[in-house]
Formats: C-alpha cells, sequence, structure tokens
C-alpha cells in the first residue's frame, strides 16, 4: 500500500511538473491522440448557417459570428494554421462555458494583422499572439498578410501557453488575472469584459472568431490533442 501511494505521490508530482514546463516549438501533430477538430464536412460543429465554410481544406467565414466546436474541453494542445488579410482582427477562443455570450465568459487568444495601421496602433493587447485585452504577447511573430502562420495553444490548469510560428508569444497564467477591470501590468480590460479571467471555468468550447472588422481569416490543419 505505501509503494502504491509514493508512486501515486510521483506520477501526480511529474504531471504537475509537466504542466509547469513551457513547450519549445511546435508538435508533431502526426503522432497519437491527435484529431482533426472540425470535421470536414462540419457536422461537428455550431454556427449560424451559411456563415463558414470548409473548401479543399481551407476554413473561413463571411461575417462576425463565431464556430464553435460541440465538445467541450479541459486541458488540450490545439494546433493550427491561419492567414489573415489586410486589416484582419480575429481570434481562438478557449474555455467558453456560454457560447451564445462568450466574450465575458472565455479566453481569446488574438490574431491580428499587426501590419495594419489600426492595430499597430492599437493597445499591446490587442496584437497578435496577445490574450486579448489582458496581457500582450512579448514579441511581434505573425507574419505578413497572404502568408500561412502557425498557433499552437496548450491550455493546461490555469496556464495558456502561446506558440507562433515556432516562439513562445505568450505565457498566461489565469490566477494572476483576479479583477475584471485591473491586470496584473496594470493596464485596464476593454469595459465589455465583466468577469476576472482567474474565475472562469476551465472546462469549455473552442471557437475561433469569424470575418471581424471587415476583414476574412483563414485557417487550415486545425488540429486538438487531449491532454
Amino acid at each position: 500500500m505505501r509503494f502504491l501511494i509514493i508512486l501515486t505521490l510521483i506520477v501526480s508530482f511529474g504531471q504537475s511538473t509537466m504542466a509547469q514546463t513551457p513547450p519549445k516549438g511546435h508538435p508533431n501533430t502526426s503522432g497519437v491522440g491527435w484529431e482533426y477538430l472540425f470535421e470536414t464536412n462540419l457536422t461537428n460543429a455550431s454556427f449560424p448557417k451559411g456563415v463558414w465554410r470548409m473548401d479543399e481544406g481551407e476554413l473561413t467565414a463571411t461575417d462576425d459570428k463565431p464556430i464553435w466546436t460541440n465538445t467541450p474541453y479541459d486541458d488540450f494542445i490545439l494546433d493550427l494554421q491561419f492567414k489573415t488579410a489586410d486589416g484582419t482582427n480575429s481570434g481562438v477562443v478557449v474555455h467558453a462555458s456560454d457560447t451564445a455570450n462568450w466574450i465575458p465568459n472565455s479566453v481569446e487568444i488574438q490574431i491580428a494583422d499587426d501590419y495594419a495601421k489600426e492595430w499597430a496602433e492599437a493597445p499591446a493587447n490587442w496584437r497578435c499572439g496577445s490574450f486579448f485585452g489582458h496581457q500582450p504577447a512579448t514579441k511581434s511573430a505573425v507574419k505578413k498578410p497572404g502568408e500561412w502562420n502557425r498557433y499552437t495553444i496548450t491550455c493546461q490548469g490555469k496556464m495558456i501557453y502561446v506558440v507562433l510560428n515556432n516562439q513562445l508569444v505568450n505565457t498566461i497564467d489565469l490566477s494572476q488575472f483576479i479583477s475584471a477591470t485591473v491586470n496584473p501590468d496594470g493596464t485596464k480590460p476593454p469595459a465589455w469584459f465583466s468577469k476576472a479571467p482567474a474565475t472562469l471555468p476551465l472546462h469549455g468550447f473552442i471557437g475561433l472568431q469569424g470575418k471581424h472588422a471587415g476583414a476574412p481569416i483563414y485557417y487550415r490543419n486545425l488540429k486538438i490533442k487531449p491532454l
């Protein structure tokens, strides 16, 4: 019995340590445990009819309406490619507990055309790789419009790691965001965020923002590995 208890503690400690180890790059998504986030016919997705379409493996939207997984997730690694256009402002949404009112009830990892004047001059936590409205990316790594980028978003407990084009650009500890009105760095999030991120459930749906701010967004090779 004592041996089993010690073994359990060792395994638990190892898992906890692994959960706090930031990824150094993008994963090999051809391995065991990886699956496509959406079917090619989008039958396992929820979205307003006619807004989203998958054409030759490329997913895009005609309106500013998100697409959601039908399945909620806990811890996971999400790997995908995205391409911006001039002025694109979009995002990957995780931990969405209420998809009808997702903005205050989720975490958004920002996608933006940082080369566009509007977003280049926006607050730093509105640019690509940011925890939108809360924490900016540590560096700019997004490519110019028309080029494909790769995102890997790892959610493990209160930690979220964001790798963009093989560079770790954000390490987010949700437990540090205990206020709905002031970020840990002293900046203020947009007024439409009414909940402290630290209080949000860590179980929820994954979504992609649509044609926001009048500019399109394109996705492909969306894969997920539950942890």
